[in-house]
């Protein structure tokens, strides 16, 4: 039997972000596992279009030294 679940939100959606910017690495940290990868859209919950520019965001945070590539 499959149990009802909770239907997730988008958090930039139902906060109202317009843009996702590189340079705030604290919101882009929720969005990568312990061990530094993208989570992915299933898990965290975000709609296709910010998805995408969450892993680009990452990305580029990754590149200016914001964030790890690996953690562990």
């Amino acid at each position: 039997m499959h149990t009802k679940q909770k239907s997730k939100y988008c958090y930039f959606c139902v906060n109202n972000i317009p843009f996702i910017d590189y340079k705030d690495w604290q919101r882009l940290e929720k969005f990568t596992s312990s061990y530094g990868k993208i989570v992915p859209k299933r898990r965290s919950g975000v709609c296709s279009k910010h998805q995408r520019q969450v892993a680009t965001a990452i990305k580029r945070a990754r590149y200016m030294a914001l964030l790890p590539f690996v953690s562990k």
